[in-house]
């Protein structure tokens, strides 16, 4: 009510609950600016937030760009300082990496901004985005940047853009978002493939790894579930193994992060191998499922 009366702010109020994708179209067709921001509900950026992105956006090859995620929660649970540093770790060694080589492969709604004349080419296929003939009413920021990045533009990170976003502070929401994000980034996978030729070599491991990697691990967690049920004897070099890259991980970044929290994050190993590794396995059989 207060904002309404400015007459810089318009506000769309759509008759029912239709989806952020038709949403944000609707909001684009209304606005007139050379750069579009979006900013999920639950998130608050910076006051220096949209110039630190407008620079970036300053290079014409730059089709999107993102700011750096953290926790607006953190400190409610043990689950928002694990989720915390989590976003940390997505940002500041995933995303600045590939952002390196010329291509985040996703721009995250909580803070991504877009090039208009990009964004005006590539609605129709975001509004209509089909899996296995059905709509696909997820994996928005994901999908959207890879039509950037199919388009020919760059897509770029700002670690000191900081958007504080909410993040759930219980398992069952937590886990429930994560099945959508394994669903969307499996989905996203197959077309994002043909891409991969004409970028750098590093984004085609990062890629792979990325959908490998958690399978194998998945394959040593079962093999060694097998090795104790058949042999009753406890499988201790797979156990050594998964301790040891993990305490090596957690220190490397705290060290990189110059934050001792990060030993702690050492408590997600747990949560990766018997809760989030059976997720993804669930959400790539079930993969034309639009459920939470």
């Amino acid at each position: 009510a207060f904002y309404s009366r400015d007459p810089r702010f318009s506000f769309i109020l759509l008759p029912e609950n239709v989806g952020k994708r038709k949403a944000q179209i609707a909001a684009i067709g209304q606005s007139s600016g050379d750069l579009v921001l979006n900013v999920d509900s639950d998130s608050t950026i910076a006051f220096d937030v949209v110039s630190k992105l407008a620079s970036k956006m300053g290079d014409p090859e730059v089709g999107a760009v993102m700011g750096q995620l953290t926790a607006s929660n953190s400190g409610d649970t043990w689950l928002t300082k694990l989720i915390d540093m989590e976003y940390w770790l997505a940002c500041n060694e995933e995303r600045a990496a590939q952002a390196r080589f010329g291509a985040v492969m996703c721009c995250c709604g909580p803070c991504a901004m877009y090039r208009r004349s990009a964004l005006a080419s590539l609605l129709d296929q975001y509004e209509t985005q089909l899996f296995r003939g059905k709509l696909s009413d997820f994996g928005e920021d994901r999908h959207l940047t890879i039509l950037m990045l199919k388009a020919g533009f760059r897509t770029e990170y700002v670690p000191n853009a900081i958007v504080a976003t909410v993040v759930p502070d219980t398992l069952k929401p937590y886990l429930r978002q994560q099945l959508r994000w394994a669903r969307s980034t499996f989905r996203d996978t197959f077309l994002v493939l043909p891409l991969l030729r004409g970028l750098n070599p590093f984004l085609t491991l990062d890629v792979v790894g990325q959908n490998i990697g958690p399978l194998l691990l998945a394959l040593s967690v079962v093999t060694g579930l097998a090795h104790f049920i058949m042999t009753a004897t406890v499988p201790w070099w797979t156990i050594l193994i998964i301790a040891s890259m993990t305490i090596i991980r957690c220190s490397v970044v705290a060290l990189h992060a110059r934050q001792l929290r990060f030993l702690g994050f050492v408590l997600h190993t747990p949560i990766n191998l018997f809760l989030l590794l059976p997720l993804k396995a669930y959400a790539l059989c079930t993969l034309s499922n639009s459920d939470g």
